[in-house]
């Protein structure tokens, strides 16, 4: 167990990170997505609820 994490450890050490304005913008970019998505299935669900209530009402 002790081997594994030191190898992880090791393994950490080669990852590249990002700078601070880098995961600014990949920040901004996820949760800009995240929003968009968000609100369009909400507006595709709130179209559906409304034809159906449409239909069957």
């Amino acid at each position: 167990m002790f081997a594994f994490f030191k190898n992880v450890s090791r393994e950490m050490k080669k990852v590249s990170w990002p700078g601070g304005r880098e995961l600014t913008r990949y920040t901004i970019t996820v949760v800009a997505t995240v929003a968009f998505v968000s609100v369009f299935f909400g507006v595709v669900d709130q179209g559906i609820t409304a034809i159906l209530n449409l239909l069957f009402e």
